[in-house]
């Protein structure tokens, strides 16, 4: 749909679709501003906008659901998940008390999402985020690709024949993994920082931009959501809708359900409190390895100014998503904020590097702030604190996050 519209507006922008479902209403809520002295109409408004997100009842999800409406006022937010994750149906109720129609369907079913309502735009945060995803016992190749990329697939199909926008939030685990592995990097301040003056494509000071390699290897998870991006693109160009590739570093924050392989901030602070097993891998064993960190609040914010954007917007459609620099933590640094917190806990150490273990994974964000004016507003510190605060008030919370 459309925000407040000039009368003359060119009303191809307001698909065909759209224009059925909301007709009756838009007749009776179209709000006309008359100049007393002329008679003109100025401007119109139609009804708001019907926002699909997948994977509603993850962490990511479930946050956006609850997110967005506080940035784009008067939307419809329809959620579904196949519930698949350990722990995601208990927040069905509190997204249904917070408005979201909650719908059981699954990305990967064509039918399921055949059955939808008409949506104005998609979300796709259904996946299974984890570099080893196809690897390991949880998870088999065929279950990756099924989830992240085939499901990708139908979602863009149902947007064909909707006309609908799409944003695919996508991950840093697309960028190159012998590069990433072998930058060269020297400790400082208890964490790994890279060397001065080493020139790389796509990479800076501030972190790894999009222009970095994409060459394979990136593991089974990078490489079925490189795919969808090459696909996503395909669609919009092909069929004229808008999309979005969001590439995120990790997300993290309170009712995340964080693993070792995934959310390891979240499982990090929360085995930490609960005196659970934790071990530094690679690297010598010290836990030196950075990572950036982001809430997906922020990332909200962001995806509520790329669906107000204009559809001829001459934005890049790929940018990468962090709390960049500033965000960034060892596991060691988030030990000792741990142990500032809750006293001190044994940490094993394991000095075997593992093949998908890099040292230093910080995506540069710069591309937002100068095409869309964002950046993150909170700080890993105040992340922390969420994290800790849920902790303490859900101390069975690490049960349902490590369960399949």
């Amino acid at each position: 749909m459309v925000g407040p519209a000039q009368i003359g507006t060119d009303r191809s922008e307001v698909t065909n679709a759209s224009v059925v479902r909301w007709l009756p209403q838009a007749l009776s809520a179209i709000r006309f501003l008359v100049d007393p002295r002329s008679c003109t109409f100025l401007t119109l408004q139609l009804m708001p906008k019907r926002i699909l997100i997948t994977g509603v009842c993850g962490f990511v999800g479930s946050t956006l659901a609850q997110t967005i409406p506080e940035h784009l006022s008067g939307c419809e937010i329809i959620g579904i998940d196949n519930l698949s994750r350990s722990g995601s149906a208990s927040n069905v109720s509190e997204l249904s008390a917070r408005g979201v129609r909650f719908i059981h369907a699954d990305v990967r079913v064509p039918g399921d999402l055949q059955s939808l309502p008409t949506c104005d735009w998609v979300i796709d945060a259904a996946a299974h985020p984890s570099v080893l995803a196809g690897v390991s016992a949880q998870c088999s190749p065929r279950q990756v690709v099924d989830n992240n990329l085939i499901g990708t697939t139908h979602l863009l199909e149902q947007c064909r024949h909707w006309r609908a926008g799409f944003t695919l939030l996508s991950s840093s685990r697309v960028y190159s993994i012998p590069p990433l592995a072998s930058l060269p990097v020297l400790e400082t301040n208890n964490a790994f920082g890279l060397e001065s003056g080493f020139e790389l494509t796509g990479l800076t000071e501030r972190g790894i931009g999009e222009e970095f390699s994409t060459t394979a290897p990136v593991s089974l998870y990078g490489a079925t959501k490189l795919a969808s991006e090459a696909i996503a693109l395909e669609y919009g160009y092909a069929f004229d809708i808008p999309v979005f590739v969001n590439r995120c570093g990790i997300l993290a924050g309170g009712t995340q359900f964080g693993r070792a392989d995934q959310g390891i901030f979240s499982f990090w602070l929360r085995s930490w409190r609960a005196r659970a097993p934790l071990r530094f891998n690679g690297f010598g064993g010290r836990g030196l390895q950075v990572r950036d960190c982001l809430h997906p609040k922020d990332l909200a914010r962001l995806v509520v100014n790329q669906i107000n954007a204009p559809t001829n917007n001459d934005r890049p459609p790929i940018i990468n998503v962090s709390g960049g620099l500033t965000s960034a933590r060892s596991l060691a640094q988030v030990s000792q904020w741990c142990s500032n917190r809750w006293g001190d806990h044994q940490v094993e150490s394991d000095d075997n590097t593992r093949p998908f273990d890099l040292p230093w994974v910080v995506l540069d964000s710069t591309a937002a702030k100068r095409h869309w004016d964002w950046s993150p507003t909170m700080t890993t510190e105040e992340i922390f604190d969420e994290i800790a605060a849920h902790a303490e008030q859900h101390p069975d919370w690490l049960d349902q996050s490590n369960l399949y």
